[in-house]
């Protein structure tokens, strides 16, 4: 029998955000001490592992930002992670750190969230005029997403062993896939 969600569109989401924080968290474990220095010169406008972990940093600021806009009153104290730097170069431990706090806040923020509040048009820095909670959400998740592959490939570029199942979270019947 299937499961019916009181809040699906907005539990579906949530769910595809940890899972993707909990992602990150994963290749952020990978990455060697050693190599926060390290960048792909070779490729244009490329940036160094640490300052990666510092936008991914940024990544999930955004998602609290989302969530503040959309519910100013009740989530006020989220305004205390405006102090927090994001976008400089970190090193793994403490991306770490961050990334669990940021988690906790974004998990605040969809325990407001209703399916109903989805379509409701909240403003942004990009779009002051504002545009529905489900868009902003969902565009913040994907600079995460893309991020953490930006984060995959230079651990392959370094040498590190990962496969898609390091980004992906597989569900149905396991096969090998690289």
């Amino acid at each position: 029998m299937k499961r019916i969600l009181p809040e699906p569109v907005v539990e579906s989401i949530q769910l595809k955000v940890c899972e993707q924080i909990e992602l990150t968290e994963h290749l952020i474990r990978l990455v060697p001490p050693d190599k926060i220095g390290w960048n792909p010169h070779w490729i244009q406008g490329s940036t160094d592992v640490g300052h990666l972990l510092g936008h991914l940093l940024d990544c999930l600021a955004g998602l609290c930002a989302v969530f503040h806009a959309a519910f100013p009153h009740r989530l006020r104290h989220f305004l205390e992670l405006r102090a927090l730097r994001v976008n400089h170069s970190c090193r793994p431990e403490e991306a770490l750190v961050r990334l669990r706090e940021y988690a906790a806040h974004i998990e605040q923020g969809f325990e407001l969230c209703t399916d109903d509040y989805l379509d409701r048009v909240v403003p942004s820095v990009f779009v002051p005029e504002g545009e529905p909670l489900a868009t902003l959400l969902l565009g913040n998740l994907e600079h995460l997403i893309n991020h953490k592959y930006q984060l995959f490939f230079y651990l392959k570029l370094l040498g590190i062993s990962v496969t898609t199942r390091d980004i992906y979270q597989w569900r149905g019947p396991q096969t090998n896939a690289a």
